[in-house]
């Protein structure tokens, strides 16, 4: 099952990226695991990135619990709602500063590295 994809747009430094938040379960390899995509491309090529996230026992995505996009740091409960332009933007703004955006081609890779680049833990938390 999968969620209702809705197409958006930011532009960042007069580039236009096209972007879109999806969730799956993952049936295809005999499990009901789930993740959530956010896939980011530049209309008119087709070099794609998408950041995936998946729940492990200190990170929660959204899947009935928490908001629809939700993805969740759960050691200091740092929140990012992949819905949210402001969110979408920080992520980009991390993966381009990385060189993760493909010139070509489909690039798939782990979003929780940006994760904690973008919403960094605070020394105070004891974490």
């Amino acid at each position: 099952m999968g969620s209702r994809r809705r197409v958006r747009r930011l532009a960042v430094c007069g580039t236009v990226y096209g972007w879109c938040f999806g969730h799956r379960h993952d049936r295809v390899r005999g499990y009901t695991a789930c993740s959530s995509t956010l896939t980011l491309w530049r209309p008119g090529n087709r070099a794609c990135l998408r950041l995936l996230f998946r729940p492990a026992s200190d990170r929660a995505i959204a899947d009935g619990y928490f908001d629809e996009g939700a993805v969740v740091r759960l050691s200091d409960r740092e929140y990012l709602n992949l819905h949210e332009p402001g969110s979408v933007r920080a992520l980009l703004d991390e993966a381009l500063v990385r060189g993760l955006f493909p010139t070509t081609g489909t690039a798939e890779v782990d979003g929780w590295p940006l994760f904690d680049a973008v919403r960094p833990r605070h020394p105070s938390d004891g974490v």
